[in-house]
């Protein structure tokens, strides 16, 4: 698909403007990259709230990503595109559970969730591979944020 015509798509349709995280997912290079910048402002948003609250939020917007990305790559008649960054959003969510306060931790965390993201360490890789639709597009993604809120949470008990 030529980049013109998606970028008309993508800011035409709700559902592909939201899965390419409000057209974060359109930049040239390293768009997962981008998608996972959206992010931290919604985090910010987020951070204030009580653990519960945080967990519900992060488990609808998981939820409503698999959906959500499943949708957009059938319209675009695509398996993964990698325009798509929802998923880059709820992982840095997932890995920003329960983070420290400060910006040093919202950057190591969106390190730590890029590196495995990109890095896609076993089962990740595995999920990448083998899983169809919004839910492979999603899976990946979410076990990568697994993996950095568990690094995270090491370093921030080390440091600390």
């Amino acid at each position: 698909m030529k980049k013109k015509t998606l970028c008309a798509q993508v800011l035409s349709s709700p559902i592909h403007f939201l899965a390419f995280g409000f057209g974060s997912g359109l930049a040239p290079i390293a768009p997962g990259t981008f998608g996972t910048l959206v992010a931290i402002p919604l985090f910010l948003v987020m951070q204030p709230l009580a653990l519960h609250w945080y967990l519900l939020i992060v488990l609808l917007i998981t939820l409503f990503g698999i959906w959500l990305c499943g949708e957009s790559a059938k319209q675009l008649g695509l398996h993964d595109p990698a325009g798509i960054v929802w998923d880059e959003i709820a992982g840095y969510l997932v890995t920003m559970i329960a983070a420290p306060q400060g910006w040093k931790w919202i950057i190591i965390g969106f390190i730590l969730f890029r590196i495995f993201d990109i890095w896609k360490p076993w089962p990740i890789n595995l999920a990448d591979k083998k899983l169809q639709g919004g839910l492979g597009i999603m899976l990946d993604d979410i076990i990568a944020g697994i993996y950095a809120l568990i690094g995270l949470q090491a370093i921030a008990y080390f440091w600390n």
